[in-house]
């Protein structure tokens, strides 16, 4: 009879251990899927706008799938908080920065209003001036040959800054048009001075 009463014992503490197995198997499976599904719906925006934290995101569910893989269901189920923790860490970075970055693009945007009027009026003033001096047979007093040849080029750089600046602006990005535009009008301004008309 104790013999008989021991056996079923065994089969129920191994039942029980079977059971808590698979429990953990379960739950350390669903951790990793839940995990690798988080990281892909935010992979895009995160190399764009977090690329490190989405990096170590990765790590550490490679981690997580090479303890799965060794059946070591304990140490995922352990493990997968810290790396959730990672992940929900990354998308509030991606919603950060993307909150940074429409407000740079609207103040960009407006600059751009600005600098889109001012620009093409100093390209035009600096052509008709280079224009002028280029058919006269002598330079004025106050512009050397140097001062002019310096502003013969800052008016060639004007004109390509500003074509860059227009491009990016058409392509939707209005803050490189804008470090673009302001490159041009500091190159439209010295040669501007360069013709004592700045």
């Amino acid at each position: 009879m104790k013999k008989t009463t021991f056996n079923w014992m065994a089969v129920l503490l191994a039942t029980f251990m079977l059971a808590a197995c698979a429990g953990q198997k379960d739950a350390a499976t669903k951790a990793v899927a839940d995990i690798e599904a988080a990281i892909g719906s935010v992979a895009a925006d995160a190399e764009k706008y977090a690329s490190t934290e989405l990096q170590q995101a990765q790590a550490g569910l490679a981690s997580l799938k090479q303890q799965l893989a060794s059946k070591d269901y304990k140490g995922v189920v352990a493990a997968a908080p810290a790396v959730s923790a990672q992940v929900a860490s990354l998308q509030q970075t991606i919603a950060a920065k993307r909150e940074e970055t429409r407000a740079a693009m609207a103040a960009a945007s407006e600059e751009w209003k600005t600098l889109s009027v001012e620009v093409p009026q100093m390209v035009q003033a600096l052509q008709s001036r280079v224009d002028i001096l280029s058919q006269s047979k002598k330079l004025p007093k106050n512009v050397s040959k140097d001062a002019f040849a310096a502003a013969q080029s800052g008016l060639e750089s004007t004109r390509t800054s500003w074509t860059e600046a227009t491009a990016a602006f058409g392509a939707g990005d209005p803050v490189k048009a804008v470090q673009l535009a302001k490159s041009a009008k500091e190159s439209g301004t010295a040669a501007l001075q360069s013709l004592g008309m700045g």
